[in-house]
């Protein structure tokens, strides 16, 4: 199994764990958009409580490779969801199931067939 397959089936298991809902094919595609850096510790988890990375999040991921155009307070509530979504206390929210989440949010899934 490879690298890339170990980390896939890692967050189908949290998917479930977390009930997430998430489709094991949308994990993979979001998983293999995110290329090396799900290699990275720091890079791999999305982090809450870092208003820095959340802007990231929010100009990288929605805006740049989402293409949304909402303001940024709706943008924000999203992500707010989908923090509390992924659980307050869970300091493993996975970069791969948190996109997928504000993906499937948007109905932005198409970014990724």
């Amino acid at each position: 199994m490879s690298q890339q397959s170990e980390k896939i089936a890692h967050y189908v298991a949290a998917n479930e764990k977390l009930g997430l809902g998430l489709s094991e094919a949308l994990i993979e595609k979001v998983t293999k958009g995110l290329g090396p850096s799900i290699y990275k510790q720091d890079a791999e988890t999305v982090s809450c409580s870092d208003s820095s990375e959340l802007e990231r999040v929010r100009e990288n991921f929605l805006k740049k490779k989402l293409g949304l155009s909402q303001s940024d307070e709706a943008l924000n509530a999203a992500i707010e969801k989908v923090c509390a979504k992924m659980g307050t206390s869970n300091p493993k929210k996975y970069r791969a199931l948190f996109y997928a989440l504000l993906a499937e949010a948007f109905d932005k899934t198409s970014v990724y067939a």
